[in-house]
């Protein structure tokens, strides 16, 4: 029995994004009125001098400055982090054990699961400017938990993100998780039915069809809220394990972070 999740969940930020500015301007503006006649009293025959009303050059409304994206800290991630009180009782906090080479990897030969693998094996998204990670245990044979909270810089670079996550889990069908001292296996990639909580919700199911951990099933999750992504791994767990710990962990982050944009 694995002793820890093998896999931490970690999306990498998409780097091209474009953020369009929009502004709108009105054009043309109202005619000038007509000039009024004062008729004359010293002369016989009226005549009119027409006044000239000053023209005035319309004023563009300025064009308000894109909202500012907050970006939380360290210390902010953490403590938006779930804790056992958060959790049912039996859990327990595993050791920072930082991965290494016992962490398990995933590889395949075929080009089509190489993002997947990529983003499966990496220790955090590449654009992440803070990170916040806890791994719990429910016991010798689990579940496993693990989660993590990535703040991204913008809603926008975490939904590229998210899309750039389910586009390559539809991509693969399959791949080899190896860790050391317990074997191999080829897993089987499903993209399951996320719980929905947060933005852009997405999950994937890889179940060990053979070899040595024939039968070891990891569920990986993600979701957005704001500027932050929220990860999840289960290991040894039921649906009931990833559903308890997406809500409370969206509820527990929204509580301490809150809104994640600032600025008009």
């Amino acid at each position: 029995m694995l002793k820890n999740t093998p896999l931490r969940l970690a999306l990498p930020a998409v780097l091209a994004i474009c953020l369009v500015a929009c502004s709108n301007e009105s054009g043309g503006g109202d005619s000038a009125p007509a000039a009024s006649v004062s008729p004359s009293q010293a002369s016989a025959a009226p005549s009119a001098t027409p006044t000239q009303t000053p023209t005035t050059t319309p004023t563009a409304s300025p064009t308000p400055a894109p909202p500012v994206t907050k970006v939380p800290t360290t210390a902010e991630l953490t403590k938006a982090l779930l804790a056992l009180s958060d959790l049912p009782s039996g859990f327990s906090i595993e050791p920072d054990e930082g991965g290494g080479e016992d962490t398990g990897q995933l590889s395949s030969k075929d080009a089509r699961c190489a993002r997947f693998v990529a983003l499966a094996n990496a220790e955090k998204p590449p654009g992440s400017k803070a990170s916040a990670y806890r791994s719990f245990s429910g016991g010798q044979d689990g579940p496993f938990i693990d989660e993590g909270l990535d703040a991204m810089g913008s809603a926008a670079a975490v939904q590229a993100l998210q899309k750039s996550f389910r586009s390559a889990i539809t991509s693969c069908r399959g791949v080899t998780l190896s860790i050391p001292g317990q074997g191999r296996s080829t897993m089987m990639v499903r993209e399951v039915s996320a719980p929905p909580v947060g933005t852009t919700p997405v999950a994937v199911r890889m179940t060990a069809t053979s070899g040595a951990l024939e039968g070891l099933e990891v569920v990986l999750f993600s979701t957005g809220l704001d500027g932050v992504v929220l990860s999840l791994s289960v290991l040894a767990g039921a649906p009931d394990d990833l559903d308890g710990a997406a809500d409370a962990g969206v509820t527990k982050a929204r509580k301490i972070l809150g809104g994640t944009k600032t600025g008009t």
